[in-house]
């Protein structure tokens, strides 16, 4: 295995992990026969939601914030090609 797919693979497992970790730790909490009430459950989802609804528009914000920078340099690039430019000359 090489070093970049070890890298891959290990951040994918981490981001696995940290993404499902809400989801076992409640399921462990059932099996220990920790008991949750509705309205907590409904506290618990709120918050997931929450987090998730946050996390969504961060991305968003920084998909946005992307697209600028590949318009601006669009924009660069377009200019560039569009400055005449003097012929070379033969030496």
């Amino acid at each position: 295995m090489q070093p970049q797919e070890f890298v891959l693979l290990l951040t994918v497992f981490a981001a696995g992990t940290w993404l499902l970790r809400p989801v076992v730790l409640a399921i462990a909490e059932r099996l220990r026969g920790g008991r949750v009430t509705d309205g907590e459950a409904h506290r618990q989802m709120e918050a997931v939601r929450d987090e998730l609804l946050a996390e969504l528009q961060q991305t968003r914000r920084e998909m946005a914030e992307l697209g600028e920078r590949v318009d601006f340099a669009e924009r660069l690039l377009a200019r560039e090609r569009e400055t005449p430019r003097l012929p070379r000359e033969n030496v």
